[in-house]
């Protein structure tokens, strides 16, 4: 045989082999990040029966959210650095190990002070879990394995806030409140043990401690927990018309001015800042913020909705939300296959589009809206909101080099995670604010002499005869709560009108987007 004039060069093949015990590593760690994300949730609908059994006030029962939240932002950013210096490995399974440890701890307080302790150490031990799984996954899995990873980590990021009320619900009715967070002490235990055996994807780096940047650590504490308390708080507190609220925005100010100072001169910065040289990153991580807004912010309106204007129980709110959930998995299959095949940017607008039909639909919420009414704009949350956040983890951190992704991972989670805070304060300000406002011009049209007034306090009256001479006022105080009731429902559109507002807004920041390589 002739041989051939010349060699053939054949391009490169990426390898796409990934060993099977790092996909039941990935699972375990995903399985763990969906912990740490329905413990967010899942304690609203047990409030009411851990004030009881704590022996709590109405002022001190909202810091056991408050307090997890505040440990957990501080945390997040950490855990970059917490997985340079310490690898993947260690610093995972001892998260695993005190998070599940902690939620035995919350199981068995008596007080309230020690629920709130408790509550502070498994948000910040807890922290570094989900920016483990985003790291993780684009680094152990080949580029063109990433339109399954995405997707994957979507579901889990939406579905734990989703379910976590659901969840909560159904425990706290069927058991009771402590069941919340002994539900995690199985799972921990095998996450944390399948975290110790199978997770081997990197090496720790000690040398970072020599460096450790104390100051920049105390600066990114003030800064981020003061502001997570500002925004937590704010709306209770009327914002700067309580004295803690601005002591805490100061608080913040100062903190960040010493945090971003050392990120910028300290030799090894707490947190390193370099990935928002990239474009897609910052605008990633842009979109991760406003898709935190949606997330937390519906998961907190519905259950308020249903339960202040249809008196829900806390087990027929976790029925009724649960379409979103069942739509969020649903779909993530096929967000995975549109994210192979199709530009991510059209993904994106695609999904905002949809995630804003669906608040737009809620505009004309009324109050006999029930769970047919909410069926489509639930339906269409979920597939948006999985669609969203499957494209931007992909087009945010796929590009990254591996030695940036740790840092870089836990910046995004804390960019989703402040947008589900900033979201919360500005739509519970919003909601309050506009039921302030349509109260008063009520008030103005349901006035003495108007026909429609007069009959309708007859008709209270009449049907409460059965109480005697008390029953003109008990028709009063009744004829008070249909006006205050209808105020909250006109309250709520303008709020969910805001959000669609907003998703449809953040779409033109696409066109600086770079397209990602499939």
């Amino acid at each position: 045989m002739a041989a051939p004039s010349q060699t053939e060069i054949l391009p490169p093949v990426e390898d796409d082999r990934v060993e099977p015990k790092h996909f039941v590593a990935f699972f375990a760690m995903t399985f763990a990040m969906f912990m740490v994300l329905v413990d967010i949730q899942v304690v609203s609908a047990a409030l009411p029966e851990m004030q009881a059994g704590l022996s709590a006030s109405a002022d001190e029962i909202p810091w056991i959210q408050t307090s997890y939240l505040i440990a957990k932002v501080i945390a997040v950013p950490l855990s970059g650095f917490l997985l340079r210096a310490f690898s993947t490995r260690y610093t995972f399974t001892f998260a695993a190990a005190g998070f599940t440890l902690m939620s035995v701890m919350c199981a068995t307080a008596t007080t309230i002070n020690e629920m709130i302790l408790w509550r502070a150490l498994q948000g910040f031990i807890g922290g570094p879990l989900v920016p483990a799984v985003f790291a993780t996954g684009f680094t152990i899995f080949p580029r063109s394995k990433q339109h399954i990873v995405g997707p994957t980590i979507a579901l889990v990021a939406t579905l734990g806030p989703t379910l976590g009320p659901t969840l909560g619900g159904y425990l706290t009715e069927l058991l009771s409140w402590h069941w919340i967070f002994l539900i995690n002490v199985v799972p921990g235990i095998f996450v944390t043990v399948a975290g110790w055996l199978l997770i081997d994807f990197d090496k720790p780096s000690f040398k970072l401690l020599e460096h450790f940047d104390w100051l920049g650590l105390v600066g990114m504490a003030m800064f981020l927990g003061a502001l997570q308390f500002a925004l937590q708080e704010g709306p209770r507190e009327d914002w700067f018309e309580s004295r803690y609220i601005v002591a805490g925005v100061a608080l913040s100010a100062t903190g960040a001015f010493l945090f971003f100072w050392r990120a910028f001169t300290a030799h090894t910065p707490i947190v390193d800042l370099t990935a928002f040289r990239d474009r897609n990153f910052w605008t990633g991580c842009i979109f991760g913020f406003v898709l935190g807004v949606g997330l937390h912010g519906l998961t907190y309106l519905y259950p308020i909705y249903l339960a202040s204007v249809r008196d829900y129980s806390p087990l027929q709110i976790g029925q009724t939300m649960f379409v979103t959930g069942l739509s969020q998995f649903l779909m993530a299959p096929i967000a995975g296959r549109l994210a192979a095949r199709f530009d991510l940017r059209i993904l994106i607008a695609v999904a905002f589009a949809v995630f804003a039909i669906g608040t737009w639909q809620l505009t004309y919420v009324t109050k006999d809206w029930d769970f047919y009414e909410l069926l489509m704009p639930q339906i269409l949350r979920g597939s948006s909101l999985m669609l969203a956040i499957a494209t931007i983890n992909i087009m945010a951190l796929g590009t990254l080099s591996a030695d940036r992704l740790k840092n870089a991972s836990a910046i995004y989670t804390l960019t989703r995670n402040f947008g589900g805070a900033v979201g919360l304060a500005v739509l519970n300000t919003i909601l309050n604010k506009r039921m302030d406002l349509h109260l008063a011009r009520l008030r103005e049209s349901v006035t003495w002499g108007r026909q429609q007034v007069e009959e309708t306090l007859q008709s209270f009256t009449e049907g409460l005869s059965a109480l005697g001479s008390d029953a003109r006022m008990a028709a009063l105080r009744r004829l008070a709560g249909v006006v205050r009731q209808e105020a909250l429902v006109k309250a709520f559109a303008d709020t969910f009108l805001t959000l669609t507002v907003i998703y449809l807004s953040v779409v033109v920041l696409l066109v600086i987007v770079r397209r990602p390589q499939r």
